[in-house]
């Protein structure tokens, strides 16, 4: 066994959320008379992985900071409440890959999301039988590099990795010290470094 802890990304590794999201937000967005900009599933889609105060600004430029955070932490809320009880769109081979995987391994999901987000996801899809922990930028108000460290070290690991789609995730990665290997099938692109195409795929490697 090459590494005895798995970390994970979620949005882009675990699961596709970008609809799903997409359709809470614009419906919330509705009942905002100062925005005057739906963003595109596209625009959405591009903003997957950044840290929540970098996500407003992206999509909500034109409007003052407390204002735009009002706007992403009541949207935050509602899409919690939808996800916990619909779900998203799970890659292929997910459940069977990770009950595997959680039979050799300490399996963990380090994102940049708000504290909800996760446990929506665990709950929708019945996944917390597969994890340990978890940690969340909303959760210690830490950048990703600080919550992979945050795990490695609450759990013991000796020898852990992360699996992420995005540059993002490579460089927080890397910035903590662990290996990384790149989920091809998500949001971004990086060169050089292992990769999966298939979460099926990530057993043989780790």
């Amino acid at each position: 066994m090459k590494y005895d802890g798995i970390i994970f990304d979620l949005d882009g590794t675990l699961w596709d959320a970008v609809e799903e999201g997409h359709l809470v937000l614009l419906e919330y967005l509705k009942t905002q008379p100062d925005v005057t900009h739906l963003p595109t599933k596209e625009e959405y889609a591009g903003v997957m992985g950044l840290g929540m105060d970098d996500l407003a600004e992206k999509l909500f430029p034109y409007l003052s900071y407390e204002r735009r955070m009002q706007v992403f932490n009541e949207d935050f809320k509602l899409e919690c409440e939808y996800l916990a009880e619909h779900g998203a769109k799970l890659y292929p081979h997910m459940h069977e890959t990770l009950k595997k995987l959680s039979e050799t391994h300490t399996l963990c999901i380090v994102s940049n999301c708000d504290n909800g987000y996760i446990q929506a996801f665990l709950k929708a899809h019945n996944m917390a039988q597969y994890f340990t922990d978890y940690e969340c930028m909303g959760s210690t108000g830490k950048p990703k590099a600080d919550n992979i460290a945050l795990v490695v070290e609450h759990n013991h690991l000796k020898a852990p990795v992360y699996v992420g789609d995005t540059v993002w995730d490579y460089n927080s990665a890397t910035q903590a010290g662990v290996p990384f290997i790149f989920a091809a099938y998500g949001f971004g692109n990086v060169e050089n470094v292992p990769k999966i195409y298939d979460i099926a795929e990530l057993p043989a490697l780790v």
